[in-house]
């Protein structure tokens, strides 16, 4: 007999590609890790140390399932990024420790309210409802590390209804993906189950309803949705 005086939540979970599940614990997200995204937000693209927000676990969309256009916007904004999913936990992990704790990579979407990140930007407030709204994280099929190598390089190219909007590399990233471990770690204890969204590059944008967008990072599966 349960103790619980609600009935649990399921457990968010990104499929495998060749079969099975990685349950999601956590999602954090790197912002302006591209040096020409960093200038288009009206950032400095110097090497400041790394920043991080989050999005809740059940923000995941998967399986190339549509993804609601939200509440309370009118400037939904697409960012394609490169995620790391952690296998091992840790503190304080050293930089040439970190791809011991990959458990492998995926293709993600930071959807962003992006009207409502200008709103908080200017009054010095937290991003959390710009970026942690429900169904917010879009994720493809997850490939193990040992299927994919160390990715410190690949494309990076989201195309919207056909068209190309966003190209760059995996390379071209400010903090490599030990590096922004390595850092975060040393904020939290990272775990088994957490997922790293490492940033975008250039040209994000806005997309309405019925939109399709396909996005692609190296070799891995390609993600897919629409925003209904």
């Amino acid at each position: 007999m349960s103790d619980y005086v609600i009935a649990p939540p399921p457990v968010a979970a990104v499929p495998v590609a060749g079969g099975g599940s990685f349950p999601v614990r956590r999602i954090f997200c790197v912002g302006r890790n591209y040096a020409e995204h960093a200038r288009e937000m009206g950032g400095d693209p110097t090497r400041e140390p790394p920043f991080f927000f989050a999005k809740p676990a059940d923000a995941v969309v998967t399986g190339g399932a549509d993804m609601p256009y939200p509440a309370a916007t009118a400037d939904l904004h697409f960012e394609l990024e490169l995620v790391v999913a952690i296998g091992t936990g840790g503190a304080d992990i050293a930089e040439g420790d970190a791809q011991a704790h990959v458990w492998g990579y995926g293709v993600g979407l930071d959807m962003t309210r992006r009207d409502l990140q200008a709103q908080a930007k200017k009054a010095a407030r937290p991003w959390d409802m710009a970026k942690g709204f429900d169904l917010s994280a879009p994720v493809g099929d997850l490939v193990p590390i040992s299927a994919t190598g160390v990715l410190t390089r690949g494309a990076l190219e989201l195309k919207v209804n056909g068209e190309t909007r966003q190209s760059s590399d995996v390379s071209r990233m400010i903090w490599s993906v030990p590096e922004t471990i390595a850092y975060l770690s040393g904020l939290v204890r990272l775990a088994p189950g957490d997922l790293i969204f490492t940033g975008t590059p250039e040209g994000v944008g806005a997309v309405g309803r019925g939109d399709r967008l396909e996005g692609r990072v190296a070799d891995l599966p390609v993600l897919r949705t629409r925003i209904a």
